[in-house]
């Protein structure tokens, strides 16, 4: 069993002359009496398909009679012409409508007209057909796949970690729980506490990229309820440094990639950037007040950095240009239990955050290995030891210093092609509002 081409570049392919079967959608019906043109779309391109009345009637009739979105699959004879964009079209003798679509459409593909988003979101199949739309997800494919070769050609093991838990990375009210056989379970917020203990391992150099989901309302453009996390551990480190080094050398490494491999894609989305030169700004916390303290917006020393605060130090590291930067050294504690606090300074951390276009790409940082220290940090955060055993047991028999980070993907994906929401980066999004499709 023979399947119909599907492709452009199976359709230009075909001999001149030759019987060929096409099968796609159709985009559009134009009846002008006694001749039509069918306009079928097919993976990657439009192709024509003119019938003459004169020819087969019957044929004619069923051609013009068809709706738009229909799945149908046609025979005809391949034939050259110059006022078809791609020099030829098709000449139908037989036509199978595999799926007639109904109408009216509940959302226009090829239409000029816009739709709410909610709409789209509603129609996401429908939505998905357009070019335009489909192209986000061939930059989001070429990105992940090209972080994942800058990864393994490092000598990286890709893993995957759990996402039912008995406990959060991190705590707090961000945790869905749901029922575990007559036991508290949670969905994974991160794969944090698993990458370290991997750190006691062999698997000492790891990444994962999957799902994790966070219980927080918020309805904004950059934050959604599950998405896509793209995190990394390294043993063996001497300090936070080895961790910025390595996770700027592998986004600016796939961004230029994505830049090389996506242009098709980019095009059609009308987007281009400016690879961000390596070694990234080091910005740390202390300086970051001074810039927020000359614009106007006054953080006080110890607490953490708000929206309105990173979209100001974005605009000004862009004025400097420098799109893409490291925010270092936070507060020891609005950053987790996890992070190591600086030996000279304990009230600061070997922390970061990738900061990308006024804001945060990836959080990160050198982790605490030492046992008793790591076991201090989670009672002063009111954190129940017995709670994380199984992840304190990995730190009791012998811990290599590491680090890491975690990146969410989504938001790589929106900020690099602008996208006015998270959301359009995901196929079918997830927030408090949205359960379906």
């Amino acid at each position: 069993m023979g399947f119909p081409a599907r492709t452009l570049r199976e359709f230009l392919a075909a001999p001149v002359g030759g019987t060929l079967e096409l099968g796609g959608w159709v985009e559009d019906v134009r009846n002008l009496g006694s001749i039509a043109f069918v306009l079928l779309r097919l993976r990657d391109a439009t192709v024509q398909v003119t019938a003459k009345k004169k020819g087969d009637e019957a044929l004619f009739h069923q051609l013009t009679k068809l709706t738009r979105e229909s799945v149908v699959k046609v025979t005809g004879k391949v034939v050259e012409t110059k006022e078809n964009r791609h020099g030829r079209e098709l000449r139908p003798t037989g036509l199978e409508v595999l799926s007639p679509a109904d109408t009216p459409l509940p959302l226009g593909v090829i239409d000029k007209v816009g739709a709410e988003f909610d709409t789209r979101l509603d129609n996401r199949t429908l939505d998905l057909r357009k070019p335009a739309v489909r192209a986000i997800f061939r930059v989001r494919h070429l990105l992940e796949t090209a972080l994942r070769r800058e990864l393994d050609g490092r000598g990286f093991t890709g893993v995957q970690t759990p996402k039912l838990a008995g406990a959060g990375a991190e705590g707090g009210a961000t945790l869905f729980e749901t029922a575990y056989f007559g036991k508290r379970a949670f969905l994974s917020q991160s794969p944090q506490l698993y990458k370290q203990m991997l750190m006691g391992t062999g698997l000492d150099i790891v990444y994962e990229i999957g799902p994790a989901f966070r219980a927080e309302p918020s309805d904004t453009v950059r934050h959604v309820t599950e998405f896509t996390s793209f995190d990394a551990e390294v043993a063996w480190i001497e300090h936070q440094e080895d961790v910025l080094r390595l996770l700027e050398e592998v986004v600016v490494g796939a961004i230029a990639s994505v830049r090389t491999q996506g242009k098709d894609a980019m095009e059609i989305l009308g987007v281009d950037y400016k690879v961000p030169p390596t070694p990234l700004p080091r910005l740390t916390y202390a300086k970051a007040l001074e810039i927020l303290n000359q614009h106007g917006k006054r953080i006080r020393d110890g607490d953490d950095i708000d929206t309105e605060a990173e979209k100001i130090l974005g605009r000004a590291m862009e004025g400097e240009g420098h799109e893409m930067f490291f925010l270092t050294e936070y507060p020891t504690d609005v950053k987790p239990f996890y992070v190591m606090a600086k030996p000279e300074e304990p009230e600061y951390s070997y922390s970061f955050d990738l900061e990308f276009k006024g804001d945060e790409m990836a959080s990160g940082g050198q982790r605490e290995h030492r046992y008793p220290v790591l076991l201090d940090a989670m009672k002063r955060r009111g954190l129940d030891p017995a709670d994380f055993e199984f992840y304190l047991d990995a730190f009791r028999y012998g811990m290599p210093p590491h680090g890491g980070w975690g990146l969410g993907l989504d938001r790589l994906v929106q900020k690099l092609l602008n996208l006015p929401n998270i959301r359009e980066a995901i196929l079918f999004p997830r927030d408090r509002n949205r359960l379906s499709p």
